[in-house]
């Protein structure tokens, strides 16, 4: 399996996904902006992998911190996970990674800066083994939905391209080839920088996951030729309600799927599912540069000078979600509000294939 990111001899290593399928290239960040900058071009993508990034953003930055002592040194710290934090801000997964770090380092005020140091480091690192294993689990719950010669349909990436490996939308079809069922996968092109053509058909392929690209405009003509037996996609930040914000063009397959009476599952790791926001409504869309829609691969294919809307994601209403799929088991969205409760009994929330 191709590594998506790796802290390697005091460096960040990424993938560069930007580059993908024609080229398998690695960009060594030395400093934290390098991580920042690589977050904001698409080198590295993905709501997990962005916040295994910004974990290990902030381990690099911290190191050519110079400092007295442990105030100083998480005050000197601020700005690092200030740019981090900037730089997209749809995906929860760099907040949840940024707060995660600050009560590392609130509960380790006593250390030496040079401890602190090497704490952070090994967060970083601890960050992405969590998220493989969290991954394997989501594709466990998954998997359970999917039933031996299902077809299905999932929109950008959300594979091990998107995570540290083993991604979220994919891991349950990954977990349904190992238990020997036949499947297929139809992937959307996702337009405008084009994930499902160049990401996932490319991962699915190296995982012999038998898989057809369409464009985005295809999939309702299938489903209405009865071709697509459920649809399985990730999300950058899903709220309380279960309100799922995914790459633009999530909406329209969820909406196609409720017309033709196709299940609609979102993989959600919970730290993508944002607890302390209320609905879809408040989720900040992040819209990205015109070029991206105007050329392909450095080819214009619209007029100069064209007005563009390139909204990176959009928000598909909890109503829409069959079910979601996370590490704790696989729930309703009107139980995912539920979760982070105090003594809440998860078994009794989960729900089963219908």
């Amino acid at each position: 399996m191709v590594k998506t990111i790796e802290w390697k001899d005091g460096k960040v290593v990424m993938l560069d996904q930007s580059r993908l399928p024609l080229e398998v290239t690695y960009v060594e960040c030395s400093d934290y902006l390098m991580v920042a900058e690589g977050i904001r071009k698409l080198r590295i993508r993905g709501a997990p992998a962005i916040g295994i990034a910004a974990a290990m953003g902030v381990a690099l930055g911290a190191q050519d911190i110079r400092a007295s002592g442990a105030d100083e040194f998480i005050g000197k710290l601020g700005p690092v996970m200030d740019t981090l934090l900037a730089t997209r801000p749809t995906a929860v997964n760099i907040r949840w990674a940024v707060e995660r770090i600050r009560r590392l380092l609130e509960d380790h005020r006593d250390a030496s800066v040079d401890a602190l140091k090497q704490l952070l480091i090994e967060e970083g690192k601890r960050v992405l083994e969590e998220d493989i294993e969290i991954n394997k689990a989501i594709g466990r719950w998954g998997a359970q939905f999917i039933k031996d010669g299902d077809t299905i349909l999932t929109h950008c990436n959300a594979g091990s391209l998107a995570t540290g490996g083993y991604g979220t939308a994919t891991a349950p079809m990954l977990i349904a080839k190992e238990q020997g069922k036949r499947i297929q996968v139809i992937s959307d092109e996702t337009r405008p920088v084009l994930q499902g053509a160049r990401l996932t058909s490319w991962e699915l392929m190296q995982a012999g996951i038998p898989v057809t690209l369409i464009t985005d405009n295809t999939a309702g003509a299938l489903m209405k030729k009865g071709l697509i037996d459920l649809a399985i996609v990730g999300t950058d930040r899903t709220t309380r309600n279960g309100d799922v914000a995914n790459k633009i063009g999530t909406y329209t397959v969820a909406v196609l799927c409720r017309e033709h009476g196709i299940p609609f599952y979102v993989a959600a790791p919970l730290s993508s599912i944002d607890f302390t926001m209320e609905s879809g409504d408040l989720i900040p869309i992040e819209e990205r540069h015109a070029e991206e829609v105007t050329t392909v691969w450095g080819h214009r294919v619209a007029p100069e000078g064209v007005n563009v809307i390139n909204l990176a994601f959009d928000v598909t209403p909890a109503r829409y979600v069959t079910a979601f799929f996370t590490e704790k088991g696989a729930f309703r969205p009107q139980d995912i509000g539920k979760l982070p409760q105090e003594g809440v009994d998860l078994e009794s929330l989960r729900c089963r294939q219908p």
